[in-house]
């Protein structure tokens, strides 16, 4: 009998945590983030750093909107613990009757099952560079 891997199936995964995301359960989502994890936010300039931070950030984010889902677009498993993903983002700002739709792309980074860095790209191309450089850099890491 052939033996079942003990890697998580980081596309599976990845999607489990958009799901979380649109219920805004971020406890559910916490639980996929290493300690020390980091969250760069390039659109917004700035960087949350340990799952603290990332959880300040995320409950603030949530809080903001009267409506909101996150879809994914695609997920992209490029190997080395690196993972691709388009977003589409949908909600209505508290106080706000205007809809709002925000794509873009989301990289995350693993180890040992944990998301340890997620870099969010306004610019989807941009993202899909990195991400690939990003990919071929710890590739030639292991």
């Amino acid at each position: 009998m052939p033996e079942e891997s003990t890697t998580p199936d980081l596309v599976e995964v990845a999607r489990e945590v958009f799901e979380a995301a649109s219920r805004r359960d971020v406890d559910a989502m916490m639980s996929r983030y290493a300690p020390d994890a980091v969250w760069e936010a390039h659109p917004l300039g700035e960087a949350f750093e340990g799952a603290a931070a990332i959880r300040g950030f995320l409950e603030g984010w949530f809080s903001s909107y009267e409506a909101y889902q996150t879809m994914p677009e695609e997920i992209i498993d490029l190997g080395s613990g690196v993972v691709l993903a388009v977003i589409i983002h949908e909600g209505r700002l508290a106080g706000s009757n205007s809809e709002l739709r925000v794509r873009d792309a989301h990289i995350y980074e693993w180890r040992e099952g944990m998301i340890v860095r997620t870099t969010v790209y306004a610019d989807i191309d941009e993202g899909r560079a990195a991400a690939g450089r990003l990919a071929e850099e710890r590739g030639r890491d292991v």
